[in-house]
């Protein structure tokens, strides 16, 4: 007795049977069985290399390298320094002095806050006499009730320089791009 068994199979698509097939194998349109092409990890990591490396020239290109980069942090340092002092005499009720010493590139701030200033970055300070502490050092006298002596400290590399202004009737202290002198 030949018992053969008839099946039946109703596609649920009109397309092949490509998802069947191994995802490293496809057919190609010859309806052959072929190896796909991909990207190695190997080639990945160096194209993300190669984007790494053109992101870090041109961010050097646009803040001006290294010595852009050291006075724009430390002009910001200095900005935030000066606040800080304001904002001690504020809160204490007792006068606070911000120091800059423009030969040795050092600063002193509020609570013997104490830093430096990158020798590649010229220091040039304008301020009143009476808030000088001694010679060689300029200093900006913060009060209780916000108002300082005023000032300016300018940081200064090459072809840049920022300038950290410091209003005396109020203390606000400024940071702008300025021209080296």
């Amino acid at each position: 007795m030949d018992r053969s068994v008839a099946t039946a199979t109703t596609p649920t698509s009109s397309s092949s049977n490509d998802w069947v097939t191994p995802v490293h194998l496809r057919r190609n349109q010859r309806g052959r069985v072929s190896a796909v092409q991909g990207v190695s990890l190997l080639e990945m990591l160096l194209v993300v290399a190669l984007i790494a490396i053109a992101a870090m020239i041109a961010a050097m290109v646009l803040t001006g390298g290294l010595a852009g980069m050291q006075l724009r942090s430390s002009s910001k340092e200095i900005a935030a320094q000066l606040r800080y002092t304001r904002s001690q005499a504020i809160a204490t009720g007792v006068p606070q002095v911000f120091v800059i010493q423009p030969v040795s590139h050092r600063w002193q701030a509020a609570n013997e806050r104490r830093g430096e200033v990158p020798k590649s970055l010229r220091i040039d300070f304008v301020g009143t006499r009476q808030a000088q502490v001694g010679p060689g050092e300029g200093g900006i006298l913060f009060f209780p009730d916000g108002a300082s002596t005023g000032g300016r400290v300018q940081l200064s590399a090459k072809r840049a320089a920022w300038n950290v202004d410091v209003a005396w009737l109020t203390g606000e202290v400024r940071l702008a791009r300025a021209e080296p002198r």
